[in-house]
């Protein structure tokens, strides 16, 4: 066995030589999904892969750590090497976070690897799409931002082809960068925002998607930045615009043919969904306010999770706990073709590992205890007056960070899924979050209030 992996490095770094490697990059990310690194010489990629690098938890978020601990180790998993289109000399490495010489507890990717083991215990993998969605801007000299087009604003901008084609020479270059790393992209257009974009790319297991998104946030601000613009991934950073969704989209795959075991074409409710993926449903259904807190993760987040406030009417957000067929309006959609589950509030934010990791717990409650979610919805329930939506029993989502951590702290699941340690952080940390943004004294403020009298 130590002969077959001192050969399997051997090859990866004459690979990696051959493509003009000369660093690696052994990155983990912390409680946000925000990559943190350190980079060594392809040279020294056998010590790298066995945990060299080490870190100072205490001086990261969410890698909850005294001062005193020992510091963790990243650990890269050799299958997820890329070599950064735009910086072809370095390669990076998703890695797992090590800890007195076992897996750390608390570690993004090993939470979401705990509960994908659950499910390959099961007989089931899980198959994961995110939707890209994010704003691309250039700083202004007012020291303020502004779109990178000079183009005059639209009320209503989505899919306009004159800024989308505007926009080409950054975003073909970003696209061309994702096709070569083989992801598959099949879309991208401007969305509904002033200088907003999405790109939609294939679906892959669970964990290499999330390695993705995480490495997709870095590289499209690195190649906005050769344009002159940054990339930002704040939910919503136009109060009069639609914000960025990164929609999951999931399915649960048979762990030995990968059929997918969410197909249903005899569906008699119609949607093309399996009773297995009406039960995952059922079962993310009901934690759904407690995965909001990590799938929307910010004070900014709440902001996009509205019905109306942008210029082209609706803001296509979800803002209640319920679930449709193809109908936009519900917080969990079962798209036209059906044989998949898309959650909705999941914004450009999130840390993908563990928004993963808790919708899986959830689902796979839902397939053990037989959660039938009732009927789907197929009316615009923007439309739907309180009496009515109280009637049908339909609830609305947290409105805001404070509502959906006092959600997550008391949905027993999150503990399960999170471990004592990152539970224990995520809490802390956003509830300080939640504390500040209302301590803040905002420009609405002073507008409104400072000569009121």
């Amino acid at each position: 066995m130590e002969q077959k992996v001192s050969d399997d490095v051997a090859a990866l770094e004459k690979s990696l030589a051959g493509k003009g490697v000369k660093y690696l990059m052994a990155s983990f990310v912390d409680m946000h999904g925000v990559s943190k690194t350190k980079i060594v010489p392809l040279s020294h990629i056998n010590q790298m892969l066995q945990g060299s690098e080490l870190y100072t938890g205490a001086a990261l978020d969410g890698v909850p750590q005294d001062v005193s601990d020992e510091e963790v180790s990243a650990r890269p998993d050799p299958d997820s090497a890329v070599v950064l289109p735009w910086e072809p000399e370095v390669a990076w490495f998703a890695s797992d976070l090590w800890c007195e010489a076992k897996p750390f507890e608390p570690c993004s990717r090993n939470i979401l690897k705990r509960q994908l083991q659950a499910a390959l215990d099961l007989g089931y993998v899980m198959k994961f799409g995110m939707e890209a969605e994010f704003f691309v801007f250039k700083d202004s000299e007012n020291g303020g931002f502004e779109p990178l087009s000079p183009l005059p604003h639209l009320d209503k901008p989505a899919y306009d082809a004159t800024r989308l084609l505007d926009n080409l020479p950054w975003i073909s270059e970003l696209v061309d960068a994702m096709n070569g790393l083989g992801w598959g992209v099949y879309s991208f257009d401007h969305e509904d925002g002033i200088g907003q974009f999405e790109i939609d790319f294939n679906y892959a297991d669970a964990l290499t998607m999330a390695d993705r998104y995480v490495f997709f946030r870095f590289m499209a601000n690195s190649i906005a930045r050769r344009h002159g613009a940054f990339a930002t991934f704040m939910p919503k950073p136009l109060g009069d615009r639609a914000g960025s969704g990164a929609h999951f989209n999931i399915s649960l795959a048979d762990a030995d043919s990968d059929a997918n075991l969410f197909a249903g074409p005899a569906d008699a409710r119609g949607n093309k969904l399996s009773g297995l993926g009406y039960y995952f449903l059922g079962g993310v259904l009901r934690h759904v306010p407690a995965i909001c807190a990590v799938c929307s993760p910010m004070v900014n987040s709440y902001k996009r999770l509205i019905k109306q406030g942008s210029m082209s009417g609706f803001t296509w957000a979800p803002v209640f706990a319920c679930y449709g067929n193809n109908n936009r309006t519900n917080s969990l959609r079962i798209p036209l073709a059906g044989g998949r589950v898309e959650l909705r509030p999941a914004d450009s934010a999130c840390n993908p590992y563990l928004g993963a990791a808790l919708v899986l717990a959830a689902g796979l409650e839902g397939i053990r205890e037989r959660i039938d979610p009732g009927e789907p919805y197929r009316e615009n329930m923007y439309r739907k007056s309180p009496e009515e939506l109280q009637a049908l029993g339909v609830t609305l989502l947290p409105r805001t960070l404070e509502e959906a951590i006092d959600a997550f702290e008391a949905d027993r699941l999150t503990l399960e899924v999170f471990g004592p340690a990152m539970h224990e952080a995520w809490i802390d940390f956003k509830r300080e979050e939640w504390s500040s943004y209302h301590n803040h004294v905002s420009d609405w403020e002073r507008d409104r209030y400072l000569k009121f009298f």
